[in-house]
């Protein structure tokens, strides 16, 4: 046993003692073959939402300074994280990338490329989520995050239909373009749930 399956089950006692979470859509989440799933940032309590929020062990990039921290580096490691240097065309992290995907695991992406605080309104993208999104055959999974973090706050995580990826590689969009239908489709998730109804 890992490190990875001894922390989930704790991390997720934690989250449901500080949060009220409700998790929709986890049933569109493949229970094999690759995986892409793309969601809004608000914090760095997103992963570690995501990862209980679902069936399925996560992969998911952070920045490389943070495995540079003495205990928090081996951690993050351990946890199934991989450095990527951002703004710096990392291609040992695109690389990494891809090779999870392409043999099967599931890959937590935020296309914005950092943390949005407005919550309900995305941000312009960077093109990684729709180079992957292009370049392998994973499903890509709209995901979408909401509340505060708040002590005893409510907080829910949709996640959308996969997305058809056939069109975009049909009208060879580009990387950037790709990443643009992502985002709109993670909108719309965050449009359905923060309405006046939802």
């Amino acid at each position: 046993m890992n490190l990875y399956s001894i922390g989930k089950p704790i991390v997720n006692v934690i989250y449901h003692v500080l949060f009220k979470i409700t998790v929709i859509g986890s049933e569109n989440i493949p229970e094999q073959g690759g995986v892409l799933i793309c969601s809004n940032h608000m914090s760095n309590f997103d992963p570690p939402f995501v990862g209980v929020s679902m069936k399925r062990k996560l992969s998911f990039l952070a920045k490389a300074e943070l495995f540079k921290i003495p205990l928090i580096g081996w951690i993050f490691w351990h946890l199934r994280a991989f450095p990527v240097r951002r703004g710096a065309g990392d291609r040992g992290a695109i690389r990494t990338a891809l090779e999870l995907l392409r043999d099967g695991h599931v890959l937590l992406m935020f296309p914005e490329g950092h943390r949005n605080l407005e919550h309900s309104r995305m941000k312009k993208g960077l093109s990684g989520a729709g180079f992957f999104a292009l370049k392998t055959d994973a499903v890509v999974v709209p995901c979408a995050i909401i509340g505060t973090y708040k002590f005893r706050s409510k907080m829910k995580i949709i996640f959308g239909t996969p997305i058809d990826t056939t069109i975009m590689k049909d009208q060879r969009l580009k990387s950037s373009e790709a990443t643009t239908v992502v985002m709109e489709h993670i909108q719309a998730l965050l449009d359905e749930h923060t309405g006046p109804t939802a």
